[in-house]
C-alpha cells in the first residue's frame, strides 16, 4: 500500500487538551479502537510548568505512511511565542513528511505511474528505506521552518521549538531531532534485565561539533556567570538572545549565526527485545536519567497505570525537591509500545 500524501485525509480522533492530538489516517481503519485502541499503542501526557503557559505539544499518528505505520512527535517551545510556534509545527509537519516522501520518490522514479511509485514506497529494502525516509525528514524539516519564517500571522524571530519524532514502518524506525529533547529506547538486555538506550543526542551548544559550527558562523557560545552548566548562543556583539540548544524551529534571529532546523536523522530496527520508546523534552531529562524513566514506564505497565503522566509525576516531585527555588518546567511525554513485543 502506497503512501498518502493528503492532509484532508487525516481526522481527529482524539484532544485530551490542546497540547495532545491523536490522529488517524485512512491507511489505518482498524488499527485504533477508541481510547482502548490508543491506550494500547501509546501513552501521550503534558503538564504546564510554573513559567507561563504550557509551550509543549506532542502527537500520535496512526496509519502514517502504511497501515501499521506511526507517526510520533514531542515538540517544546520557548520565547514570547513559543507556544503556538510549537502547535503549528505539531499539526503541520506530519503532512509534510508524508509529502515529501512522495515527492522524493517520485524524483527518483524513472516513470510518471503512481501504482509504480507506490509499490517503490512499500518494498524498499530497510537501507534504501531510511535514505528515502531521510532526505524526507531532512527537506520537510526545512519546509517548514520556512513556513514558520514567512507566517504573517506569528513572529518567530525570538521565538522557536525543539522536535523529535520517530516515524515506524513495521519493523524499521526513523528518528529525527531537532534541539534538546529526547528518545530513549526501553529494551531487554541478553541478560534479562531493563534497560535504556538513548536514541538521540541532546544537541545543545556545549556539544563541540554543534559550538564550532555556531563559532565559524560568528555566533558566540558561552554560559551566564550564575548558570555555569548551561552553554548558551549569543550574537556577535550583543549578549541576546542566549538560546540554550544549537537547532530548532524558528529563532530566526540567529539562523544567520549557525543554528539550524536541520535534524540528525538516525535508524534502528526493532528487535524482539525492544519493547517501547519514550519521548519527552527537557524539563524531564533535566531531573530524571534515561534509566529512571525506563523503570517508571515499565512499572507503570506492570501495575496497568498511565506510564506517560506517572514520568511527568515523578519529574515534577523532583524538580521541587533538587531546584526548590526554581519555576517546574513544562514537562511532556509519549511512550510508545510495541504490541508485539
Amino acid at each position: 500500500m502506497g503512501l498518502c500524501a493528503s492532509s484532508e485525509s487525516v481526522q481527529k480522533k482524539k484532544e485530551r487538551d490542546k497540547n495532545i492530538a491523536y490522529l488517524v489516517g485512512d491507511l489505518c481503519p482498524k488499527c485504533c479502537d477508541g481510547d482502548k485502541g490508543i491506550s494500547r499503542l501509546a501513552s501521550l501526557y503534558s503538564r504546564q510548568g510554573k513559567k507561563g503557559p504550557n509551550q509543549d505539544s506532542a502527537i500520535l499518528y496512526q496509519g502514517f505512511g502504511m497501515e501499521d505505520g506511526v507517526f510520533c512527535g514531542v515538540f517544546d517551545g520557548h520565547g514570547r511565542n513559543g507556544h503556538r510556534v510549537s502547535r503549528l509545527v505539531r499539526d503541520s509537519l506530519p503532512s509534510l513528511l508524508l509529502r515529501h516522501r512522495v515527492d522524493n520518490a517520485y524524483d527518483s522514479s524513472d516513470c510518471d505511474d503512481m501504482s509504480s511509485i507506490d509499490d517503490r514506497l512499500s518494498s524498499a529494502s530497510s537501507p534504501e528505506l531510511f535514505d528515502e525516509w531521510k532526505e524526507a525528514c531532512i527537506s520537510a524539516f526545512k519546509a517548514m521552518d520556512k513556513e514558520l519564517e514567512l507566517h504573517p500571522k506569528l513572529n518567530s524571530f525570538h521565538s522557536g521549538t525543539t522536535a523529535v519524532t520517530i516515524i515506524k514502518q513495521g519493523s524499521d524506525l526513523i528518528i529525527s531531532n531537532l534541539g534538546d529533547s529526547r528518545a530513549v529506547l526501553g529494551t531487554i538486555s541478553e541478560e534479562g534485565y531493563l534497560k535504556a538506550v538513548q536514541l538521540t543526542t541532546d544537541l545543545k551548544p556545549n556539544v563541540p561539533h554543534e559550538a564550532e559550527r555556531i563559532r565559524k558562523n560568528n555566533g558566540r557560545v558561552f554560559a551566564l556567570r550564575d548558570q555555569p552548566d548551561i552553554q548558551r548562543v549569543w550574537l556577535p556583539d550583543t549578549n541576546f538572545p542566549g538560546l540554550a540548544m544549537a537547532r530548532a524551529f524558528g529563532d530566526f534571529e540567529l539562523k544567520n549565526y549557525g543554528v539550524i532546523a536541520i535534524p540528525q536523522v538516525s535508524y534502528r530496527r526493532l528487535r524482539n527485545r525492544d519493547q517501547f520508546i519514550v519521548l519527552a523534552t527537557d524539563g524531564v531529562w533535566d531531573v530524571l536519567s534515561n534509566e529512571q524513566v525506563v523503570k517508571i514506564v515499565w512499572s507503570s505497565l506492570l501495575k496497568g497505570k498511565e506510564p506517560s503522566k506517572a514520568v511527568v509525576k515523578k519529574a515534577v516531585r523532583e524538580w521541587k525537591r533538587k531546584y526548590p527555588s526554581h519555576r517546574v518546567d513544562d514537562c511532556s511525554v509519549a511512550c510508545i509500545f510495541f504490541d508485539d513485543r
